[in-house]
């Protein structure tokens, strides 16, 4: 037998909380083939950095996956993912899990289930020419807004604001066709948009700017699985309320450049055993915003 199951075991009795459980289709897979697959996202700073040397991305995303191979006691395998492709890899069995800035949205936990901790809070920004005029989610109305495929922007870009939603393939088709002018905003999460602009890529963007202050729909960042296996989302979910309790997520955003405001706070919170938990207490922060931005309207001359 090979000499990283008896570890795999004992991790998998402390990660299920009994030394006689049988784990669910998952986990006896990692178990079979002593290895852990994560889809990541490519080399998309700060989430991916790509090694010149290797081929390969590391970074954000590849040490997170690479503490819960550690936790599992396997070896770890990353493999690169698209919004077009990170689904089908999942539900086809190609990877065992994605760490790849997938928000939470109803459509998506229809689908695929996930580990209710999230480990960050995410929302969208629009990145546009400076000289567009775009200032506010409404300046995009009949404009064209360039999303990736299957990115949970489109419908309130299309219903609330009014934009022509255009779907590419990812991150990179969608900035060239802002920069070709297909396209009046290139609309991705936040902070990979921030990092083209303050990244070493900065001086190729001098003419482009966040044309919003205010994130698009920001949504709890969570790691998801196959849908009924229940082990595999005790095991995550576990896992990631220990980053925040710990100081590992906190500590790995910030070495890796990646916005930690929210991820502190979440630290503090897990000090005292509070974690948030995905959707319910993301519903109750949406609310509570639109009614702030309600109240701020009526007190407008």
């Amino acid at each position: 037998m090979p000499r990283f199951f008896p570890l795999f075991t004992a991790a998998l009795a402390l990660a299920l909380g009994t030394s006689g459980a049988h784990a669910d289709a998952t986990l006896d897979k990692i178990q079979q083939r002593g290895k852990l697959s994560v889809g990541i996202d490519g080399a998309s700073p700060p989430f991916g950095v790509l090694d010149p040397a290797t081929g390969k991305t590391g970074g954000y995303q590849t040490e997170l996956a690479t503490d819960l191979a550690r936790r599992l006691g396997v070896a770890l395998e990353t493999v690169p993912v698209t919004a077009s492709t990170r689904v089908q890899f999942l539900q086809s069995g190609k990877v065992d899990l994605l760490i790849a800035n997938i928000q939470w949205t109803q459509e998506r936990s229809e689908i695929l289930s996930f580990a209710p901790t999230p480990y960050d809070l995410i929302g969208g920004g629009a990145l546009v020419a400076k000289a567009s005029g775009i200032r506010r989610w409404e300046d995009l109305r009949g404009k064209v807004a360039c999303v990736s495929q299957g990115s949970n922007f489109a419908k309130p870009l299309a219903e609330t604001y009014g934009a022509v939603v255009k779907g590419l393939r990812g991150i990179p088709e969608s900035l060239l066709a802002l920069k070709g002018g297909t396209c009046a905003a290139s609309v991705h999460i936040q902070p990979a948009l921030y990092e083209k602009l303050t990244g070493p890529s900065a001086a190729e963007w001098k003419d482009f700017e966040l044309g919003t202050q205010d994130q698009l729909i920001p949504s709890p960042t969570v790691v998801w699985t196959r849908r009924g296996e229940a082990d595999t989302q005790a095991f995550l979910d576990k896992a990631i309320q220990d980053w925040h309790r710990s100081g590992f997520l906190l500590k790995t955003a910030r070495q890796n450049g990646v916005a930690d405001a929210w991820i502190a706070e979440r630290h503090q919170r897990a000090l005292q055993g509070r974690f948030d938990r995905a959707p319910y207490d993301f519903a109750v922060y949406a609310e509570a915003r639109a009614t702030a931005a309600a109240a701020t309207d009526t007190k407008k001359p």
